[in-house]
């Protein structure tokens, strides 16, 4: 009877999808919300050819009261996307949002709704919230992929993450797979961007949960790539296109590095790619996040004062085991970061990493890794053994994904992890107490 049910609310999806794409023939993917702040946050829509966007809002407790974002005009030479400001909000709201194409208002079968942050400090308790993360989305374009069996598939994940209600989504790289037609030109790499934002399972998480993103090798350039890939400026362009961060280029890096605040915790975006050498280079010292960003990242944790420090990477960090792109393989630079992180006394560091095409929650002295991967690419199957260091009973090897939900007083604060698979049926649970993250 469930498989029934869901065959049926599948196939309804699907309906909605094809009367929403009917009636809005000017849209191509979107819209989708990016950052949230007190005073702005930014919204995204993708035309499929030039025309003039524009979105109106308003508070949800005050329909009658309409604000308006500028009109932006969609440009093949960008992708036809459009990143929308909305800037007169105030903190602690919720609103609703209508978009309008060549001033037509577009119809869709699901909520459009943002929020902006809580005005906290100095006033309450840290705020209540829970977000979303997940890796490695292979979206299948039969003319493009591999022979054989697809790689991708399970698409109504994102339906199951969308039914969580996350404040945000957190994607934490290889969001799409550039394929060898895609990774040298514009045309492809934009191409590629547009038909991964276009899965239409993808949209009404999209429209209703912030997002904010990292790369990974598949949305960098070729597998595996690095600081030689001589398409990184264009992905780079790509990756600003068709997300919408809160900053990028921390600590005058290039690349996608920045950060933004949730609450009392704070998230470190961190660019994997852009400055790391080559895996096969034979340098002891060779660089994984390179000097400047790595001087950022240190600086960066010991200014902070958030409860919960999470440090956003592609690769994984603790994991020991020198295999494939984990970070142990840039040994000298990983005993540099995790020195930093002892010798001044940084508490509450959480990495949030992915690639692996597996789960599992690493730990090592108070500091924890949490790797979430496949969302719908194809799982792996490691050996049980490969990471010492990996909490028993952590360890997934099919597609899921991961909420985290923050709560508690100002001295009590715990999160709670929850690995999920792609109907949305838990698989296990940690909780994790703030007083228990001091080196």
């Amino acid at each position: 009877m469930l498989k029934l049910k869901k065959i049926f609310f599948t196939i309804l999806l699907c309906s909605f999808f094809q009367i929403a794409y009917a009636q809005n023939p000017l849209l191509q993917s979107g819209p989708m919300v990016g950052y949230s702040e007190m005073k702005e946050v930014m919204l995204w829509v993708q035309t499929k050819e030039a025309a003039s966007v524009q979105i109106n809002y308003f508070e949800q407790s005050q329909p009658q009261q309409i604000f308006k974002t500028e009109i932006i005009e969609t440009e093949k030479k960008s992708g036809f996307t459009a990143h929308l400001l909305a800037d007169q909000v105030s903190p602690d709201k919720k609103y609703t949002y209508e978009v309008l194409i060549n001033n037509k208002k577009q119809v869709f079968p699901y909520p459009l709704e943002f929020q902006t942050q809580v005005l906290w400090r100095y006033r309450t308790n840290p705020p209540t919230f829970k977000f979303a993360l997940g890796s490695c989305v292979y979206i299948n374009q039969p003319e493009t992929d591999r022979p054989g069996k697809p790689y991708g598939g399970n698409y109504e994940i994102f339906n199951s993450i969308h039914q969580q209600k996350p404040d945000f989504m957190l994607w934490t790289g290889d969001n799409i797979y550039l394929r060898e037609p895609d990774w040298n030109t514009w045309t492809g790499i934009i191409h590629r961007n547009t038909n991964t934002r276009s899965t239409p399972e993808m949209q009404p998480l999209l429209a209703s949960s912030h997002n904010y993103a990292i790369w990974d090798d598949h949305d960098f350039g070729p597998n595996d790539a690095d600081r030689s890939f001589t398409g990184k400026k264009l992905t780079t362009e790509a990756f600003k296109l068709f997300w919408a961060n809160l900053n990028y280029g921390a600590g005058d890096t290039e690349g996608i590095t920045g950060s933004f605040e949730w609450g009392d915790c704070q998230f470190f975006m961190m660019d994997n790619r852009y400055y790391k050498a080559p895996n096969d280079l034979k340098v002891a010292d060779k660089p994984y996040y390179g000097e400047k960003q790595l001087k950022w990242l240190i600086d960066a944790l010991t200014y902070s004062s958030a409860t919960f420090k999470f440090i956003v990477s592609g690769g994984q960090v603790l994991n020991p085991a020198t295999v494939f792109e984990n970070y142990s393989n840039y040994s000298v630079e990983r005993k540099q970061l995790l020195d930093a992180i002892k010798l001044n006394n940084i508490s509450g560091v959480i990495f949030i990493t992915g690639d692996r095409h597996h789960t599992e929650l690493t730990k090592i002295g108070s500091m924890y890794d949490l790797t979430v991967s496949p969302l719908t690419s194809g799982a792996a199957n490691p050996r049980d053994d490969e990471n010492a260091f990996r909490i028993p009973g952590t360890l997934v090897k099919e597609r899921n994904f991961a909420t985290i939900e923050v709560k508690g007083t100002k001295q009590e604060r715990i999160l709670t992890i929850r690995v999920m698979d792609v109907s949305g049926k838990e698989l296990w649970n940690k909780d994790i107490a703030a007083k228990d993250l001091k080196p």
